[in-house]
Protein backbone atom coordinates (compact mmCIF):
# COMPACT_ATOMS: atom_id res chain seq x y z
CA UNK A 1 0.00 0.00 0.00
CA UNK A 2 1.31 3.03 -0.85
CA UNK A 3 0.61 5.16 2.21
CA UNK A 4 2.94 6.43 4.97
CA UNK A 5 1.68 4.92 8.82
CA UNK A 6 1.63 6.93 11.11
CA UNK A 7 2.66 4.78 14.65
CA UNK A 8 1.07 6.74 17.89
CA UNK A 9 1.77 5.68 21.15
CA UNK A 10 -1.24 6.44 23.40
CA UNK A 11 0.43 5.38 26.02
CA UNK A 12 3.34 7.91 25.69
CA UNK A 13 1.43 10.81 25.52
CA UNK A 14 -0.28 9.57 29.11
CA UNK A 15 3.06 9.25 30.77
CA UNK A 16 4.48 12.75 29.20
CA UNK A 17 1.38 14.26 31.09
CA UNK A 18 1.96 12.20 34.07
CA UNK A 19 5.65 13.68 34.18
CA UNK A 20 4.54 16.90 33.81
CA UNK A 21 2.08 16.60 36.51
CA UNK A 22 4.09 15.83 38.96
CA UNK A 23 6.70 18.37 38.37
CA UNK A 24 3.79 20.57 40.32
CA UNK A 25 1.97 20.76 43.29
CA UNK A 26 -1.47 22.03 41.02
CA UNK A 27 -4.15 20.45 39.32
CA UNK A 28 -2.85 19.41 35.57
CA UNK A 29 -4.74 20.33 32.54
CA UNK A 30 -4.20 19.11 28.91
CA UNK A 31 -4.71 21.06 25.58
CA UNK A 32 -5.46 18.98 23.10
CA UNK A 33 -6.53 21.82 20.09
CA UNK A 34 -5.92 21.33 16.47
CA UNK A 35 -7.24 17.74 16.62
CA UNK A 36 -5.25 16.48 19.56
CA UNK A 37 -2.04 18.40 17.46
CA UNK A 38 -2.87 16.65 14.41
CA UNK A 39 -3.02 12.85 16.91
CA UNK A 40 -6.86 13.05 16.61
CA UNK A 41 -8.11 14.60 20.41
CA UNK A 42 -10.95 12.02 21.01
CA UNK A 43 -8.22 9.14 21.29
CA UNK A 44 -5.47 11.50 23.13
CA UNK A 45 -8.42 12.57 25.36
CA UNK A 46 -9.47 9.50 26.30
CA UNK A 47 -6.13 8.12 27.65
CA UNK A 48 -5.87 11.16 29.10
CA UNK A 49 -8.66 10.73 30.68
CA UNK A 50 -7.67 7.68 32.30
CA UNK A 51 -4.47 8.75 33.26
CA UNK A 52 -6.57 11.41 35.46
CA UNK A 53 -7.33 14.71 33.69
CA UNK A 54 -10.32 16.22 34.29
CA UNK A 55 -9.74 19.53 32.43
CA UNK A 56 -8.96 20.29 28.76
CA UNK A 57 -8.25 23.24 26.37
CA UNK A 58 -8.75 23.56 23.12
CA UNK A 59 -8.80 26.09 20.46
CA UNK A 60 -12.27 26.18 19.32
CA UNK A 61 -15.86 25.83 19.95
CA UNK A 62 -16.02 23.32 17.21
CA UNK A 63 -13.35 21.64 18.67
CA UNK A 64 -15.08 21.18 21.48
CA UNK A 65 -17.63 19.51 20.97
CA UNK A 66 -16.46 17.27 18.75
CA UNK A 67 -14.65 16.30 22.40
CA UNK A 68 -17.52 16.54 24.35
CA UNK A 69 -19.16 13.69 22.24
CA UNK A 70 -15.82 11.71 22.28
CA UNK A 71 -15.87 12.48 26.63
CA UNK A 72 -18.76 12.74 27.47
CA UNK A 73 -19.81 14.98 30.72
CA UNK A 74 -17.52 15.04 33.72
CA UNK A 75 -14.75 16.63 31.92
CA UNK A 76 -14.55 20.63 31.45
CA UNK A 77 -13.54 22.03 28.33
CA UNK A 78 -12.13 25.32 27.98
CA UNK A 79 -12.01 27.44 24.43
CA UNK A 80 -8.77 29.87 24.52
CA UNK A 81 -11.09 31.62 21.21
CA UNK A 82 -13.53 32.73 23.87
CA UNK A 83 -17.28 33.59 22.52
CA UNK A 84 -17.73 33.99 18.98
CA UNK A 85 -21.07 35.64 17.77
CA UNK A 86 -21.76 32.11 16.16
CA UNK A 87 -20.45 30.17 19.15
CA UNK A 88 -24.05 30.61 21.16
CA UNK A 89 -25.37 27.32 20.90
CA UNK A 90 -22.17 25.15 20.54
CA UNK A 91 -21.20 26.43 24.10
CA UNK A 92 -24.86 25.45 25.71
CA UNK A 93 -25.32 22.19 23.78
CA UNK A 94 -21.17 21.32 24.94
CA UNK A 95 -21.37 22.83 28.07
CA UNK A 96 -18.15 24.75 27.09
CA UNK A 97 -16.11 26.96 29.14
CA UNK A 98 -15.39 30.26 26.91
CA UNK A 99 -12.23 32.35 28.05
CA UNK A 100 -13.52 35.79 27.31
CA UNK A 101 -11.02 37.89 25.65
CA UNK A 102 -12.19 40.91 25.93
CA UNK A 103 -15.44 43.31 26.99
CA UNK A 104 -17.40 42.66 23.72
CA UNK A 105 -17.04 38.80 24.32
CA UNK A 106 -18.11 39.56 27.77
CA UNK A 107 -21.42 40.82 26.82
CA UNK A 108 -21.72 38.53 24.29
CA UNK A 109 -21.33 35.54 26.98
CA UNK A 110 -23.53 37.67 29.27
CA UNK A 111 -26.58 38.49 27.44
CA UNK A 112 -26.82 34.83 25.14
CA UNK A 113 -25.68 32.50 28.15
CA UNK A 114 -26.52 34.44 31.77
CA UNK A 115 -25.80 31.54 33.88
CA UNK A 116 -22.85 29.86 31.66
CA UNK A 117 -20.23 29.31 33.49
CA UNK A 118 -16.62 31.40 32.16
CA UNK A 119 -13.42 31.92 32.40
CA UNK A 120 -11.23 35.12 31.79
CA UNK A 121 -7.87 35.38 29.29
CA UNK A 122 -6.12 38.45 30.26
CA UNK A 123 -3.12 40.07 28.30
CA UNK A 124 0.39 39.93 30.00
CA UNK A 125 2.58 41.08 27.48
CA UNK A 126 2.37 38.70 24.27
CA UNK A 127 -0.09 41.19 22.97
CA UNK A 128 -1.95 38.46 21.08
CA UNK A 129 -5.26 37.41 23.03
CA UNK A 130 -6.90 38.61 26.24
CA UNK A 131 -7.98 41.54 27.92
CA UNK A 132 -5.42 44.89 29.22
CA UNK A 133 -5.18 45.65 32.35
CA UNK A 134 -7.45 48.64 32.00
CA UNK A 135 -10.03 46.60 30.60
CA UNK A 136 -9.68 43.79 33.15
CA UNK A 137 -9.56 46.54 35.57
CA UNK A 138 -13.21 47.61 34.61
CA UNK A 139 -14.61 44.79 34.50
CA UNK A 140 -13.22 42.28 37.22
CA UNK A 141 -15.34 43.43 40.17
CA UNK A 142 -18.56 42.67 38.17
CA UNK A 143 -17.44 39.09 36.61
CA UNK A 144 -15.86 37.85 39.94
CA UNK A 145 -19.59 37.82 41.21
CA UNK A 146 -20.60 35.68 38.08
CA UNK A 147 -19.26 32.02 37.51
CA UNK A 148 -16.03 32.44 36.85
CA UNK A 149 -14.00 29.24 36.62
CA UNK A 150 -10.27 30.24 35.53
CA UNK A 151 -8.78 33.47 34.99
CA UNK A 152 -5.61 32.35 32.44
CA UNK A 153 -3.02 34.29 30.68
CA UNK A 154 -0.29 32.96 28.38
CA UNK A 155 3.80 33.41 28.43
CA UNK A 156 5.76 34.35 24.91
CA UNK A 157 9.11 33.19 26.04
CA UNK A 158 8.31 29.72 27.88
CA UNK A 159 10.79 27.90 25.56
CA UNK A 160 13.61 30.21 26.50
CA UNK A 161 13.76 30.25 30.21
CA UNK A 162 16.36 32.90 30.56
CA UNK A 163 14.34 35.44 28.38
CA UNK A 164 13.59 38.40 30.64
CA UNK A 165 9.67 38.44 29.43
CA UNK A 166 9.28 35.73 31.39
CA UNK A 167 9.54 37.62 34.51
CA UNK A 168 7.98 40.46 33.32
CA UNK A 169 4.75 38.74 32.36
CA UNK A 170 4.51 36.72 35.53
CA UNK A 171 5.33 40.09 37.66
CA UNK A 172 1.74 41.63 35.16
CA UNK A 173 -0.32 38.97 35.57
CA UNK A 174 1.02 38.63 39.23
CA UNK A 175 -0.58 42.31 39.49
CA UNK A 176 -3.37 41.92 37.74
CA UNK A 177 -4.99 38.54 39.27
CA UNK A 178 -3.98 40.07 43.25
CA UNK A 179 -6.72 38.86 45.83
CA UNK A 180 -8.85 37.38 43.32
CA UNK A 181 -10.37 33.87 44.82
CA UNK A 182 -10.72 31.41 41.78
CA UNK A 183 -8.07 29.49 39.92
CA UNK A 184 -5.26 31.13 37.70
CA UNK A 185 -3.09 29.37 35.19
CA UNK A 186 -0.30 31.03 33.55
CA UNK A 187 1.95 28.06 32.23
CA UNK A 188 1.86 25.46 29.17
CA UNK A 189 4.40 23.38 28.73
CA UNK A 190 7.05 25.75 28.73
CA UNK A 191 6.17 27.47 31.69
CA UNK A 192 5.28 24.41 33.68
CA UNK A 193 9.25 23.89 33.61
CA UNK A 194 10.19 27.23 34.71
CA UNK A 195 9.05 26.42 37.99
CA UNK A 196 6.77 26.65 40.97
CA UNK A 197 6.40 30.53 40.80
CA UNK A 198 4.80 30.09 37.46
CA UNK A 199 2.22 27.54 38.00
CA UNK A 200 -0.24 28.88 40.20
CA UNK A 201 -3.34 26.97 40.35
CA UNK A 202 -3.24 24.82 37.34
CA UNK A 203 -0.92 24.20 34.54
CA UNK A 204 -2.11 23.43 31.14
CA UNK A 205 0.85 21.40 29.14
CA UNK A 206 0.26 20.86 25.04
CA UNK A 207 2.96 20.50 23.09
CA UNK A 208 5.38 18.34 25.87
CA UNK A 209 2.63 15.61 25.81
CA UNK A 210 3.24 14.97 22.37
CA UNK A 211 6.74 14.70 22.82
CA UNK A 212 8.14 18.16 21.61
CA UNK A 213 10.15 21.02 22.80
CA UNK A 214 11.24 22.12 25.10
CA UNK A 215 10.05 19.27 27.30
CA UNK A 216 13.55 17.52 26.01
CA UNK A 217 12.81 14.68 28.77
CA UNK A 218 9.33 13.49 27.24
CA UNK A 219 8.91 10.27 25.86
CA UNK A 220 8.42 9.93 21.74
CA UNK A 221 4.89 9.75 21.20
CA UNK A 222 5.30 9.41 16.94
CA UNK A 223 6.84 7.46 14.98
CA UNK A 224 6.18 8.07 10.52
CA UNK A 225 6.90 5.32 8.52
CA UNK A 226 6.70 5.42 4.40
CA UNK A 227 6.48 2.93 1.59
CA UNK A 228 9.22 2.59 -0.74
CA UNK A 229 7.65 2.86 -4.17
CA UNK A 230 10.17 2.56 -6.55
CA UNK A 231 14.29 2.20 -6.36
CA UNK A 232 16.42 3.17 -9.60
CA UNK A 233 20.55 3.43 -9.97
CA UNK A 234 21.69 6.60 -11.14
CA UNK A 235 25.17 7.13 -13.03
CA UNK A 236 27.30 10.29 -11.92
CA UNK A 237 25.73 13.52 -13.26
CA UNK A 238 22.35 12.38 -13.97
CA UNK A 239 19.95 14.26 -11.69
CA UNK A 240 17.30 14.04 -9.34
CA UNK A 241 13.70 15.66 -8.61
CA UNK A 242 11.65 18.90 -9.58
CA UNK A 243 14.83 21.80 -10.65
CA UNK A 244 17.17 18.92 -11.04
CA UNK A 245 18.97 20.48 -7.80
CA UNK A 246 20.64 17.31 -6.55
CA UNK A 247 23.06 15.25 -8.92
CA UNK A 248 24.57 12.09 -8.27
CA UNK A 249 28.33 12.48 -7.61
CA UNK A 250 28.76 8.66 -7.24
CA UNK A 251 26.89 5.60 -9.20
CA UNK A 252 23.73 5.59 -7.08
CA UNK A 253 20.90 4.52 -5.66
CA UNK A 254 17.50 6.46 -5.70
CA UNK A 255 14.21 4.82 -3.64
CA UNK A 256 11.11 7.01 -3.94
CA UNK A 257 8.92 7.01 -1.00
CA UNK A 258 5.18 7.57 -0.99
CA UNK A 259 4.86 11.18 0.83
CA UNK A 260 5.21 15.19 -0.01
CA UNK A 261 4.68 18.34 0.97
CA UNK A 262 0.85 17.53 0.74
CA UNK A 263 1.33 15.22 3.79
CA UNK A 264 2.85 17.69 5.79
CA UNK A 265 6.77 16.95 4.56
CA UNK A 266 7.43 20.86 3.81
CA UNK A 267 9.04 21.41 0.66
CA UNK A 268 12.14 23.37 3.15
CA UNK A 269 13.49 19.59 3.95
CA UNK A 270 14.30 19.57 0.35
CA UNK A 271 18.41 17.95 0.10
CA UNK A 272 18.47 18.51 3.76
CA UNK A 273 16.64 16.16 5.94
CA UNK A 274 17.26 12.75 6.79
CA UNK A 275 15.35 9.50 6.67
CA UNK A 276 16.44 6.28 8.64
CA UNK A 277 16.65 2.47 7.58
CA UNK A 278 17.23 0.90 10.81
CA UNK A 279 20.40 2.65 12.52
CA UNK A 280 21.09 4.23 9.00
CA UNK A 281 20.35 7.53 8.33
CA UNK A 282 19.64 8.01 4.43
CA UNK A 283 19.77 12.00 3.20
CA UNK A 284 16.62 13.40 1.27
CA UNK A 285 18.17 13.77 -2.63
CA UNK A 286 16.24 16.42 -4.51
CA UNK A 287 12.94 18.73 -4.25
CA UNK A 288 10.15 17.35 -1.94
CA UNK A 289 7.42 17.23 -4.20
CA UNK A 290 3.74 16.82 -3.20
CA UNK A 291 3.44 13.33 -3.16
CA UNK A 292 6.76 11.75 -3.14
CA UNK A 293 10.16 12.18 -1.84
CA UNK A 294 13.49 10.89 -3.31
CA UNK A 295 16.35 9.18 -0.81
CA UNK A 296 19.98 8.64 -1.50
CA UNK A 297 19.62 4.49 -0.26
CA UNK A 298 23.23 3.87 -2.04
CA UNK A 299 24.80 3.04 1.29
CA UNK A 300 21.74 0.77 2.54
CA UNK A 301 23.00 -3.08 2.03
CA UNK A 302 19.53 -3.82 1.36
CA UNK A 303 16.57 -1.71 0.22
CA UNK A 304 13.61 -2.03 3.08
CA UNK A 305 9.89 -1.48 2.47
CA UNK A 306 9.81 1.68 4.62
CA UNK A 307 11.98 4.45 5.54
CA UNK A 308 11.17 5.82 9.07
CA UNK A 309 11.43 9.93 8.98
CA UNK A 310 10.07 10.27 12.43
CA UNK A 311 10.92 7.80 15.19
CA UNK A 312 13.40 7.06 17.49
CA UNK A 313 16.53 8.65 15.28
CA UNK A 314 14.40 11.54 14.83
CA UNK A 315 11.91 13.55 16.90
CA UNK A 316 9.60 15.82 15.34
CA UNK A 317 12.01 19.09 16.75
CA UNK A 318 14.87 17.72 14.96
CA UNK A 319 13.26 17.36 11.87
CA UNK A 320 11.63 20.58 12.08
CA UNK A 321 15.30 22.27 12.56
CA UNK A 322 16.24 20.35 9.40
CA UNK A 323 13.23 22.65 7.83
CA UNK A 324 14.22 25.25 9.45
CA UNK A 325 10.75 25.29 11.60
CA UNK A 326 9.32 24.27 14.47
CA UNK A 327 8.19 20.91 15.59
CA UNK A 328 4.90 22.09 16.51
CA UNK A 329 4.55 22.91 12.58
CA UNK A 330 5.64 19.74 11.66
CA UNK A 331 3.29 17.80 13.91
CA UNK A 332 0.38 19.57 13.23
CA UNK A 333 0.67 19.14 9.53
CA UNK A 334 1.21 15.41 9.15
CA UNK A 335 -2.03 14.78 6.71
CA UNK A 336 -4.73 12.79 6.47
CA UNK A 337 -3.39 10.45 4.36
CA UNK A 338 -1.29 8.72 6.66
CA UNK A 339 -2.49 5.47 8.17
CA UNK A 340 -2.54 6.05 12.06
CA UNK A 341 -1.87 3.37 13.90
CA UNK A 342 -2.50 3.55 17.77
CA UNK A 343 -0.94 1.94 20.71
CA UNK A 344 -2.03 1.98 24.45
CA UNK A 345 -4.64 1.69 26.16
CA UNK A 346 -7.56 3.41 24.76
CA UNK A 347 -10.60 1.62 25.65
Amino acid sequence: MATGTLHIDLDAVAANWAALDSMTNVETAAVVKADGYGLRADKVALRLARAGVRRFFVATAEEGIKLRTALGHGYEINVFSGHMERDTPLIHEAGLVPMLNSAEQVTRHRAALPEAAYGVQLDSGMNRLGMEPAEWASLRSDLETGPLTLVMSHLACADDPAHQQNAAQLAAFTEMTQGITVPRSLAATGGTLLGPEFHFDLCRPGVGLYGGFPFEEATPVVRLSLPVIQVRDLAPGETVGYSATWTATRPSRIATLSAGYADGLIRRMSDVAHLWAGDIPCKLAGRVSMDLLTVDVTDLPEIPESLDILGPHQTVDQLADAAETIGYEILTSLGPRYRRRYSGDVA
